[in-house]
């Protein structure tokens, strides 16, 4: 006689909404292919002075506003007072990338923080909060950045400060906006019924169910402060020298571009490719993240 075979119940393996948005991710080719160039730049801009002969503020007297050449690894040029224009627009992309990092983690931790707190206790609390964000619109950062740095001087930590005292308005409307659709929720309800403090309910269940739209909307601010740290330091509110960013050289080669066209090309150029990389980064994990294509 043959033993019953006894039915195995075989479940079938969860799928993770992470999982899922990863696997949507890399089958858009435009965002994996920006993301592979965005950390060559990167990395280019961590590790290329390291290994290349020429200090950024090193002066060579005999190769004043040279053109590209291979001689003495100049392959991007000299500018106007024989400095390698290699080596600077890879630590003006430094400062840059710095820049845009920092002021976007202060930005977003302060949208996310205050859009919650606003969303999740409404009445009175949110009205006043939310008007503190309508009257901060109003107020030009331009002319704020300006009157810092000439109060306080040029430094990188006042550029950062300038810029993200006003990216974090837009992601705290986002954020508002999306707490108080999650506040009803059952596990939100369930939390208050069993007496879960209110800054646990917040930061513990309201804050992690917002990640995806954190991570899509960090993904568009880091390209305006990448821009917006330009637009500063092309007006001469960035860095000072010897130290550079793209801004600065780009400021810099705009005023000689008739004469050495490269010395705007590159900087340029290196800027341009990084927004874009940024910008197809953030569409991807829109795309990535919608919940409409679970």
């Amino acid at each position: 006689m043959t033993a019953a075979l006894t039915p195995v119940d075989i479940a079938p393996a969860g799928r993770s909404p992470w999982r899922d948005a990863r696997v949507r991710f890399l089958r858009n080719r435009a965002a994996v292919a920006s993301v592979v160039v965005l950390s060559i730049i990167a990395l280019a801009c961590v590790f290329g002075p390291m290994l290349l002969p020429n200090a950024f503020d090193s002066v060579d007297w005999n190769l004043m506003s040279a053109a590209p050449t291979r001689a003495g690894w100049h392959l991007f040029g000299t500018d106007e007072l024989g400095r390698d224009l290699l080596v600077r627009t890879l630590i003006g992309g430094r400062i840059s990338l710095l820049v845009g990092v920092l002021a976007t983690l202060v930005s977003v931790t302060i949208g996310v923080v205050w859009g919650a707190v606003a969303g999740f206790a409404g009445g009175r609390v949110d009205s006043v909060m939310m008007r503190i964000v309508d009257m901060a619109y109003a107020v030009p950062y331009l002319l704020i950045a300006i009157l810092v740095v000439t109060v306080f001087g040029r430094d990188i930590l006042l550029v950062v400060a300038a810029i993200a005292a006003f990216s974090w308005l837009d992601m705290a409307r986002v954020v508002r906006g999306q707490t108080l659709s999650i506040k009803s929720r059952e596990f939100v309800e369930a939390a208050r019924a069993i007496g879960v403090p209110t800054w646990r309910i917040i930061f513990q269940h309201v804050v992690p169910n917002l990640m995806g739209v954190v991570v899509i909307y960090t993904s568009i601010v880091v390209p305006g402060v990448i821009l917006s740290e330009s637009v500063l330091s092309f007006l001469g509110l960035g860095v000072q020298e010897p130290m550079t960013s793209w801004g600065v050289l780009i400021h810099d080669g705009a005023a000689v571009m008739s004469a050495t066209p490269w010395m705007l090309l590159f900087p340029a150029a290196a800027l341009s490719i990084t927004l874009y990389c940024a910008n197809f980064i953030g569409d991807g994990l829109r795309d990535a993240l919608d919940p409409k294509e679970r």
